[in-house]
């Protein structure tokens, strides 16, 4: 059984839209697909929803069509959202697919407005003096991906309850995107690290980009980067108290995400904290390593319910 059939999406428009988004997901989001696997066949059109949809803003903001004004092309992503709340139909298959899983799940319109906030904050803002300057852009731009997930992971206990480890997971990669993509956010004239924080231990733009253009490390810039993993670790640590309160059979695919996400910070220490000319990536074979078992076990778990019905 397909996962489509499985989710109930039966009508060949709406089927090709949830296709679309899956495509989107497993292109670009090698470990949040991988971590898809292990949810329920009926889940899954969901969460690529989900993720298509925030891929497309994304790549308004990051990588804009030639000749085009990203703030106009945000701008008209919003009036396309706005009207998926207000019951219209969306010509755009990722925004097709994403008006069925609002509806189906209830989804809030606050937090995909915050969302979109954000992506228009990196627009205008190209650097943030300290960690609560940076707050309003982490909730818009991950902690809400958490909180549009959650209705779809499905919880034991009242949602209100899993909402700060929700919030916080998208907060700790979050927080590892701005760690692995340093120079490539520079070279986009954007320094998510808070630059007060990188001035307690001598560091500034202008040394981030000596030492990006140079391909030189500095310990100065070493130093207050293993900071800022000591930081995103201790946030990883408060999203997986949220785990159990998660349905069960989400949970292998949230704590999936969380281990290989984390990898992460472990091969940014393991290249010595050199993320301005090296981009950090977990192995395939970690990758797999995490993952396959468990997706073995899903697999045969989803056979066993198949059989019995």
């Amino acid at each position: 059984m397909s996962e489509l059939d499985a989710a109930g999406i039966t009508e060949p428009a709406l089927r090709a839209a949830y296709a679309e988004c899956r495509r989107i997901n497993a292109h670009y989001g090698r470990t949040f697909f991988l971590a898809t696997r292990l949810l329920p066949p009926r889940t899954r059109p969901f969460a690529h929803a989900l993720y298509g949809f925030a891929r497309m803003a994304d790549e308004v903001v990051d990588n804009p069509a030639p000749g085009t004004d990203p703030a106009v092309a945000l701008d008209e992503v919003a009036t396309r959202v706005a009207r998926v709340f207000d019951g219209g139909t969306p010509a755009d298959p990722v925004l097709t697919a994403l008006a069925d899983t609002v509806r189906r799940h209830d989804l809030d319109r606050d937090l995909f407005d915050a969302f979109l906030r954000s992506m228009a904050m990196d627009l205008k803002i190209t650097e943030y003096a300290t960690y609560a300057d940076l707050r309003e852009y982490i909730h818009g731009s991950a902690e809400v991906i958490g909180l549009q997930m959650l209705p779809i992971f499905g919880t034991v206990v009242p949602i209100e309850e899993a909402v700060p480890g929700a919030a916080a997971l998208g907060e700790a990669f979050q927080l590892t995107n701005f760690l692995r993509d340093v120079g490539e956010d520079l070279d986009r004239g954007r320094l998510y690290l808070p630059t007060e924080e990188l001035a307690a231990f001598g560091v500034d733009r202008e040394l981030l980009e000596f030492s990006r253009a140079r391909g030189l490390p500095d310990r100065r810039v070493r130093r207050a980067l293993a900071v800022a993993v000591a930081r995103n670790r201790a946030v990883y640590r408060r999203a997986e108290a949220g785990i159990p309160l998660l349905r069960e059979e989400s949970r292998d695919c949230v704590r999936t995400a969380l281990v290989l996400y984390e990898g992460i910070l472990d091969e940014i220490v393991a290249l010595g904290y050199d993320v301005l000319n090296t981009r950090a990536v977990v192995p395939r074979h970690r990758r797999l390593g995490v993952a396959l078992p468990r997706l073995l076990a899903s697999t045969w778990s989803n056979s066993r319910l198949r059989l019995r019905s």
